[in-house]
């Protein structure tokens, strides 16, 4: 039997750490996971939301969840994870956990700006520097991170966000040639719009290839092991190719200026 068709815990480790995990697509991660056999460490910022998620996914299915309540903008991010992972071994790790200020660049709080680095760019080097060398040593483990399809160009009204979504993927795809001879799987995901709470809050009605958060779950841990980068749904992938391969840069920048201009 391959190594794909393998279950989960048999593949890579009975504990999975999903940050990000309170709600939509990342509580939608942490259900996937758990009906995978997998036991679950989650973290979040707000205490509350997160201990509902994790009784939740325990009365579902059956699992041992853990919680961390945790801002992953947090300096001491490091410290708190070494605590918090100390005796499990984290076979999967999904960084999920994204800040999102919507407007003009000009107009948005250095603040702001700072936590996006923070919370997208520099809190997955955390995770990953306190998770991977433990993976490499057992020679097995997968790791997943979300970045977006607008990530792929320049994005109006979400450029900070979208500058460090195109960092995660690159991220994963250097990873994943890296990690490969470690039996390590890596796979960053540029999803399209996900029917999570925080989407939902920006925007109004659903938009052309948008997809639950449960789907884009499942087609996510399904592309573990088959390449560096995903992108959930047929009409988003056909866009990813458009934008990338047939348009210009500019032309790409301003098709997806009119899709952004109503974020609020």
């Amino acid at each position: 039997m391959g190594t794909l068709k393998l279950p989960f815990a048999e593949r890579y480790g009975r504990w999975t750490m999903v940050a990000g995990a309170s709600e939509g697509l990342g509580l939608a991660f942490a259900h996937d996971l758990a009906s995978r056999g997998l036991n679950l460490l989650l973290i979040a910022r707000r205490a509350a939301l997160l201990d509902e998620a994790a009784r939740d996914v325990r009365t579902r299915h059956g699992v041992e969840v853990r919680c961390l309540a945790l801002d992953l903008a947090d300096p001491g991010l490091t410290d708190s994870l070494a605590d918090a992972i100390a005796g499990l071994e984290i076979g999967v790790v999904v960084y999920n956990a994204a800040f999102v200020p919507v407007g003009e660049f000009v107009d948005i709080d250095y603040s702001d700006l700072e936590r996006v680095a923070r919370v997208n760019v520099l809190g997955p080097l955390a995770v990953l520097n306190s998770l991977l060398p433990p993976m490499r040593e057992r020679g097995r483990g997968a790791v997943v991170l979300m970045s977006s399809l607008a990530g792929l160009q320049g994005t109006p009204r979400v450029a900070a966000y979208a500058a460090t979504k195109a960092f995660n993927t690159i991220l994963a795809e250097g990873l994943w040639a890296e990690l490969r001879s470690s039996g390590i799987e890596v796979v960053g995901c540029c999803a399209g719009a996900i029917r999570t709470p925080g989407y939902l809050r920006a925007v109004t009605g659903d938009l052309p290839g948008m997809l639950s958060s449960e789907a884009v779950a499942r087609r996510t841990l399904d592309a573990l092991g088959k390449g560096p980068r995903t992108v959930p749904g047929r009409l988003n992938r056909i866009s990813a190719q458009f934008v990338t391969r047939l348009l210009t840069r500019r032309a790409a920048v301003r098709l997806i200026a009119a899709n952004t201009k109503d974020l609020h």
